[in-house]
């Protein structure tokens, strides 16, 4: 499937539903269409992307067009970050979020057990959200720089 095609496909999925999730879904895939269009593809790396949504096989009549379209969203999002290393935005910023609050609340508990500290799980979880989202942060600029950035346009009209 082109991309041109993908792009009008889901166009058409918007035009068809009411349900605010299901558009934000419909768009996020879009955006992210729309961002590869942008961008100054070699004919090898768009036909490898047009294959691939082929395989994937976006315009499939399902009756559970959402849950289907979101793991085809994954799918395709792991594709683009495996084989070209695009990301989405925010990708290393949720990624140091998520492993800063883990480790966080492990070690707030074993130093805040064995110093015998009040609270030592909300010490941590504050200390490994901050150190997270920090790190986080300084990757999404190094990818962003990098040019490796599928920007999000749907909150920027």
């Amino acid at each position: 499937m082109r991309l041109v095609e993908a792009s009008k496909f889901l166009h058409s999925l918007i035009e068809e539903t009411d349900k605010k999730s299901e558009i934000k879904l419909y768009e996020k895939f879009l955006n992210i269409i729309v961002e590869l269009e942008k961008r100054d593809l070699n004919e090898t790396e768009l036909q490898s992307i047009e294959e691939e949504l082929n395989k994937l096989k976006l315009d499939a009549n399902t009756s559970i067009r959402k849950k289907y379209i979101r793991k085809i969203l994954t799918a395709f999002t792991k594709y683009l970050k495996d084989k070209f290393s695009l990301i989405p935005e925010g990708y290393y910023t949720q990624l140091g979020l998520a492993i800063g609050l883990t480790f966080g609340v492990a070690l707030g508990l074993s130093v805040g057990n064995s110093m015998e500290i009040d609270n030592g799980m909300t010490y941590g979880l504050i200390f490994g959200m901050i150190f997270g989202l920090a790190f986080g942060k300084q990757k999404d600029s190094a990818a962003e720089k990098q040019n490796r950035v599928l920007k999000n346009n749907s909150n920027k009209k």
